[in-house]
């Protein structure tokens, strides 16, 4: 192992993991903010609501994200009444593109994941709250939506994590996130090992934090739903 190699290369580390921790939490709130209307409009009996978000979710959860990627930053550029859009400005950049990617598909899955918490809301929280007089929007705002965040917490933090992986991706369309980081310090040194094990070392450290902060959540948010 050559340690002074990598000493030399923490400055490229850490700001691949900024560029990492930053599209992350742009996909990830991006995604939440399409994924909430979609998995209400998921839990309808209307199919003209339902199953256009089902053919969405269906979609980007059967395709690879890196598929995904290279369609909106390679593929869409083919086209030219793409390049003479107005939003040319935005679908060439790869910043722009990466989050793209990674927020819809964020998004497919996260609204699986809240449409699974909602329907397995218990049918005897509704009836309290119609016998409360409650209004179907308060329902939905007081009872449903905290309901079904707390369930979907688990399955969440894995969606989580695994979008934290994901982001590596983003070094195909030349973002320096934490891998990029990685090929470069391989292209410098032309250590192979050290370069993707250091890299891999700082994914294991941000997973150890992500994994800690959604088990405290649940400890706090899932208390009400343990058995007593």
């Amino acid at each position: 192992m050559d340690f002074d190699a990598i000493r030399e290369s923490l400055p490229l580390y850490f700001h691949g993991v900024l560029v990492t921790l930053e599209l992350l939490a742009a996909a990830l709130a991006l995604g939440m903010l399409g994924a909430l209307p979609l998995a209400m409009l998921r839990s309808l009996p209307s199919p003209w609501a339902n199953k256009p978000v089902w053919l969405f979710t269906y979609v980007m959860r059967g395709t690879p994200m890196l598929l995904q990627l290279f369609i909106l930053y390679y593929g869409l550029a083919q086209f030219e009444w793409v390049r003479a859009s107005i939003l040319w400005p935005w679908l060439s950049s790869a910043w722009f593109c990466a989050i793209a990617a990674f927020a819809l598909n964020t998004c497919a899955y996260t609204t699986e994941i809240l449409y699974g918490a909602i329907k397995a809301l218990p049918h005897g929280e509704i009836e309290a709250a119609k016998a409360l007089g409650m209004s179907r929007w308060v329902t939905l705002r007081r009872i449903v939506l905290p309901s079904a965040f707390r369930r979907s917490l688990p399955a969440y933090g894995n969606e989580v994590v695994l979008m934290m992986h994901g982001t590596s991706l983003a070094s195909v369309v030349t973002l320096a996130d934490l891998t990029n980081a990685a090929n470069e310090v391989h292209s410098i040194y032309y250590l192979p090992f050290e370069a993707f094990i250091t890299a891999a070392v700082f994914y294991v450290l941000i997973t150890m934090v992500l994994v800690a902060m959604f088990r405290q959540a649940e400890k706090r948010w899932l208390q009400p739903l343990l058995p007593r």
